[in-house]
């Protein structure tokens, strides 16, 4: 048994199998999925486990290069963005339409869905390398 870092074991091997440029979409519980792309869905309740639970732990086992999220975010869930920018500062930030947001996920490697309750609290990930 492992003990520490990320316990869960379908998101492990999710991680691990990724590569350089693949996306990565952690969701809040309300974002509509492609029925095509894998999704590990970790929502028990409504808010768990929280959305930057989930995506803190993620980040924990991933190198990025870039980070997107929805435009509508800044209106609905200023609080939402500010966390965004303060945890991505050193990546580059995209922000796209919702709409555009929804058809890039056709090209996810994976979604993680939490039980976020937060309006447009979704981030798509690409992963980088870590050298």
């Amino acid at each position: 048994m492992k003990s520490g870092g990320l316990l869960h074991p379908e998101l492990a091997f999710q991680i691990a199998s990724c590569g350089h440029r693949d996306l990565i979409c952690i969701a809040d519980a309300g974002l509509p999925l492609p029925r095509n792309v894998p999704r590990i869905d970790l929502a028990y309740a409504p808010g768990k486990p929280p959305f930057f639970d989930v995506l803190k732990t993620v980040l924990q086992e991933i190198a990025l290069e870039e980070v997107c999220w929805a435009e509508e975010a800044e209106e609905k869930s200023p609080h939402l963005v500010q966390r965004f920018e303060d945890l991505f500062r050193e990546l580059p930030q995209e922000r796209i339409p919702h709409e555009e947001f929804k058809a890039r996920l056709e090209a996810v490697r994976f979604v993680v869905r939490t039980g976020e309750f937060t309006p447009y609290a979704n981030v798509l990930l690409r992963c980088g390398v870590p050298f």
